[in-house]
């Protein structure tokens, strides 16, 4: 690359604050993660031994070969536990700071809200909802085109899965009234 171009930098406005506090740290998550993996396997390894995990004499039971890939998970997460003991690098750390699972959490809470949206008003108006919604309060664009290209995203979507492919789709009251 020649030495003549220049870089372009685009600062994000919105972009998390370098000395935002942390909110937990790599170690912790390291941890609870390995925690509620050994449970997953405690609770997989019983129910498997309960179903039967040993060899019958038409071969293995329906739990032999889950009874041993929970003992697996069990003991790989125990080593994750020990190790994040261990580690003295990953204790200082950061895993996420207070600004950084605020932008996690614009996601993850209107993405929940269109999952249980989902069950009463249907996959179309849900889908207009959360789209719409996130261009206008994530992506800050004008009202007109959020709802233009709501509109024109949802109608592709309804085209092509109730009417190319019929595929069957959470409907709702609008949709009913439609009669689809």
């Amino acid at each position: 690359m020649p030495t003549s171009e220049i870089e372009i930098v685009v600062e994000d406005p919105d972009a998390p604050a370098k000395n935002s506090p942390a909110v937990t740290s790599i170690r912790t998550v390291d941890v609870v993660v390995s925690l509620l993996l050994i449970a997953f396997a405690l609770l997989m390894a019983f129910d498997n031994w309960r179903t039967g995990m040993s060899w019958a004499f038409d071969g293995p039971q329906a739990g032999y070969l889950p009874f041993y890939l929970s003992v697996i998970l069990g003991g790989a997460s125990l080593y994750g536990v020990v190790a994040a003991y261990i580690s003295k690098k990953e204790a200082a750390e950061p895993f996420v700071t207070r600004d950084q699972l605020r932008r996690v959490l614009q996601v993850f809470v209107p993405t929940l809200l269109f999952i249980i949206a989902t069950q009463w008003l249907g996959i179309y108006v849900a889908s207009f909802l959360l789209v719409a919604g996130f261009m206008r309060y994530v992506g800050r664009i004008a009202w007109w085109k959020c709802l233009v290209t709501s509109f024109v995203f949802i109608a592709a979507m309804f085209i092509t899965f109730d009417i190319a492919f019929d595929v069957i789709m959470p409907k709702g009251p609008l949709e009913a009234a439609f009669g689809r």
